[in-house]
């Protein structure tokens, strides 16, 4: 049998590794790109269906500071990738001050944080390719594509960061790709993004926060 890994693509065939996909250790991942063993399935499947019902509309409300930060550092990025330095650095200036403004959240943790990243896979993902797909958008469905895998691998790193505890980072480094956001936990990233496909010096290394 073969193997696939949803994030890069990368197939696991038992009769060339002369090895069981079930013999593998748990802690086993993917070559490429470092998902882990548990996301891997049955080449040859049938793929899962889209579920999801298309999302209604929401209510016009004011957005939170912390949803400002996103928003204007977003399109800081998208000022970069344009070439527009002048205004890319006015909206990192409005991102910092609004994620200034954003409250600390008091029970937040890494648990709730996957829980977050498990919704959006279950219903978020699904509903926007159903209003993607009602809409005839294919330009939003390639973005599905690209944010659900990055979002898979995400939430595989924090699976493996809840089991091993700062094992997990130790003595390695992790970076991410600045153009899709696909994070790799490792000395030397992939050649290529598993997921966009750029250059490997698109990536930049994540520091870890300084203890107070």
């Amino acid at each position: 049998m073969k193997f696939v890994c949803p994030v890069c693509g990368y197939v696991f065939d038992e009769a060339q590794e002369k090895a069981a996909f079930s013999s593998l250790p748990e802690t086993w991942q993917c070559p490429i790109c470092k998902a882990a063993k548990s996301l891997f399935t049955p080449q040859g499947g049938e793929a899962p269906a889209i579920s999801g019902e298309p999302a209604q509309a929401e209510e016009l409300r004011p957005l939170t500071p912390g949803e400002l930060a996103a928003v204007f550092s977003n399109l800081a990025r998208g000022c970069e990738k344009q070439y527009h330095p002048e205004e890319e650095a006015r909206f990192q200036e409005l991102a910092a001050y609004f994620a200034g403004l954003a409250p600390q959240e008091p029970d937040a943790s890494v648990a709730q944080l996957l829980a977050l990243f498990q919704e959006d896979l279950a219903q978020g993902y699904p509903a926007y390719q159903a209003a993607a797909q009602a809409a005839g958008d294919r330009g939003s469905q390639r973005v599905r594509v690209w944010g659900e895998k990055v979002t898979t691998m995400v939430r595989s790193l924090l699976e493996q960061y809840l089991r091993q505890g700062e094992d997990f980072l130790k003595n390695t480094q992790a970076r991410v790709c600045t153009v899709c956001g696909f994070v790799y936990v490792g000395d030397v990233p992939p050649e290529l993004c598993p997921v966009c496909k750029v250059p490997a010096w698109k990536f930049e290394k994540v520091e870890g926060r300084k203890a107070l």
